[in-house]
């Protein structure tokens, strides 16, 4: 049995049929990206994987235990966010909160998680706990080559920066899978550099990521596999090689033609 698999989702807005039967699974350690044009369905299933939509059918089973069951009644919302801490999502947009350091971007999740753990758990020590989350931040700091800027704000980061940060933020949660949904899309190609340079020190680490991406050359060097989208179902998936340079659908074959006029212009 895979990692995660994911049975049968389909999703609907309004009349749009976004999804149309995905089935998909991810081996543990795995990079899977995720390409094809914009409206093919990707973002959506993301946001499926991540309960920020829900699935009108299908299953999700990770490491064996079934996280959702479209066949059963909808979770409360306080079971949704136990669930979403499965996964890390990383934003096109960044989505930090201005308010705050990037250090206190990093660990206002886990040190608000920490505070309901030590409600219902007095044997731990909150001081002790909390002094353990800042030294994780640091060395995520150090990881995403953040530590001079662990004081600033996110207004003063340049956007490949703030990608950065809400990469290590996404981190500090011990999330099973790292989804990222179009990481560079924001960024001009300098900083798109420095954030897939990131990423894909995160491959070293046996880390299961899930990646919809528009960088092809990325996708192809990084993941273990390559699944494309169109039209709300998986068109054609593989080995990175195989799914580039010898593509079988038709419909794979006119998009990455698409990719490569557009890069000759």
């Amino acid at each position: 049995m895979a990692y995660l698999e994911i049975k049968n989702f389909c999703k609907k807005f309004g009349n749009n049929e976004v999804l149309k039967g995905i089935d998909l699974s991810v081996e543990k350690g795995e990079v899977l990206s995720i390409i094809g044009s914009s409206g093919s369905g990707k973002t959506t299933l993301l946001r499926c994987m991540n309960f920020l939509e829900t699935p009108d059918t299908g299953v999700m089973i990770l490491g064996g235990e079934t996280l959702f069951d479209a066949a059963n009644k909808r979770a409360k919302e306080k079971e949704l966010r136990k669930k979403r801490l499965n996964f890390g999502l990383v934003f096109q947009s960044f989505n930090l909160f201005p308010q705050y350091s990037v250090k206190d971007n990093i660990t206002l999740a886990p040190i608000l998680q920490l505070k309901e753990r030590c409600k219902k758990d007095k044997t731990l020590n909150f001081a002790e706990e909390k002094q353990k989350i800042l030294e994780d931040a640091d060395k995520l700091l150090a990881k995403t080559g953040l530590t001079d800027k662990k004081n600033a704000y996110p207004c003063e980061l340049s956007g490949g920066q703030q990608q950065r940060v809400a990469i290590a933020r996404a981190l500090a949660l011990k999330p099973k899978i790292l989804c990222f949904d179009e990481p560079t899309s924001a960024l001009d190609p300098e900083l798109t550099g420095e954030v897939l340079k990131v990423i894909r020190s995160l491959k070293g680490e046996d880390r299961t990521m899930i990646i919809v991406t528009h960088e092809m050359g990325f996708a192809k060097n990084v993941s273990d596999k390559v699944v494309f989208m169109a039209n709300g179902v998986i068109e054609e998936e593989g080995a990175p090689k195989a799914v580039f340079d010898s593509p079988k659908s038709e419909k794979l074959k006119a998009f990455l033609s698409g990719i490569r006029d557009k890069e000759g212009e």
